[in-house]
């Protein structure tokens, strides 16, 4: 098919995000449908394919989980080891719960890591999970394959939703300090420029205050537990900073939180809704998002 010169401007204007303000994810505002580690009902977690279906289902964000390797490379995992629910090992046999971490990502490098597979084993927990023959991926080869996937189709690219999994008690153990791992992950984002594409969430606070100091044009989200009993105001004063979201575990939103969120100028986006129901209350409560295993509710 020919296309116009003024035909091709349209696709490239609708395929890269208009340049934005920390404090925004869309200039359109839409509903931020997020898929949870890809989609994580449907498909091996925090894998290529997740990511395909999940935008073939019309998610607006990719949520996905990044860990450090051994030779200092970001990859896709929600685990810093090889977790027994999803980890069949080089041998073909399936993972321990009581052996997991032992096979410590931050002690190997990705080329050891590629010898584990994280999508034939039976997920106990997401029976719907489609089983087949996958590894964990390295970040720049899910950005790549993205971008590739969408300029194929002709649609629109994704924002990128990046969890830190770090922990206090495992600096050095299974992670490196805050500033290394944000660093690193700052290298692919930056690599890739994919800056405007980003939002870097987590739990654990220093990795969001070591980005906010460093690179503050990139936006954030705070995530918290369910089982939080601090103040939205004492949340984010342990924070230092105002985020971009608020994440909190979907059973902690009510009309009283999302006000005062809106006010202080922070999206709302919970985790993991994962009924239809679910989605529907909280979108007429007025969430900016939610963050589901099955995409497909959407």
């Amino acid at each position: 098919m020919k296309y116009t010169i003024f035909t091709f401007v349209l696709y490239c204007l609708a395929c890269t995000p208009a340049k934005q303000g920390k404090n925004s994810i869309s200039m359109t505002q839409e509903f931020d449908k997020q898929g949870h580690r890809g989609c994580r009902g449907l498909m091996p977690e925090n894998t290529i394919p997740a990511m395909r279906t999940a935008l073939d289902l019309g998610v607006t964000t990719l949520e996905m989980d990044v860990v450090i390797t051994k030779d200092k490379k970001v990859v896709l995992s929600h685990e810093q080891w090889f977790g027994e629910e999803i980890t069949t090992k080089p041998d073909g046999t399936h993972m321990g719960q009581r052996e997991e971490r032992k096979f410590n990502i931050y002690w190997m490098t990705y080329n050891d890591v590629k010898t584990f597979d994280v999508g034939l084993k039976p997920h106990p927990r997401f029976p719907s999970q489609k089983k087949m023959k996958v590894v964990k991926p390295l970040l720049t080869d899910v950005i790549d394959d993205v971008q590739a996937y969408m300029t194929t189709s002709k649609r629109p690219f994704p924002y990128y939703n990046i969890e830190t999994k770090s922990n206090p008690e495992f600096d050095g153990v299974f992670q490196p300090k805050p500033d290394e791992f944000v660093e690193l992950l700052m290298d692919v984002i930056k690599q890739k420029g994919i800056q405007n594409y980003v939002i870097i969430q987590s739990f654990d606070f220093r990795t969001l205050q070591y980005l906010h100091q460093k690179y503050p044009e990139i936006k954030t989200a705070m995530l918290i537990e369910e089982d939080d009993t601090r103040t939205l105001e004492e949340q984010v004063k342990a924070l230092g900073f105002t985020p971009t979201i608020y994440s909190p575990a979907f059973q902690l939103v009510n009309s009283k939180l999302l006000r005062k969120c809106h006010r202080e100028g922070m999206k709302v986006i919970p985790w993991t809704v994962n009924t239809r129901e679910q989605i529907e209350e909280l979108k007429k409560l007025g969430v900016d998002g939610v963050i589901t295993d099955y995409p497909d509710l959407f």
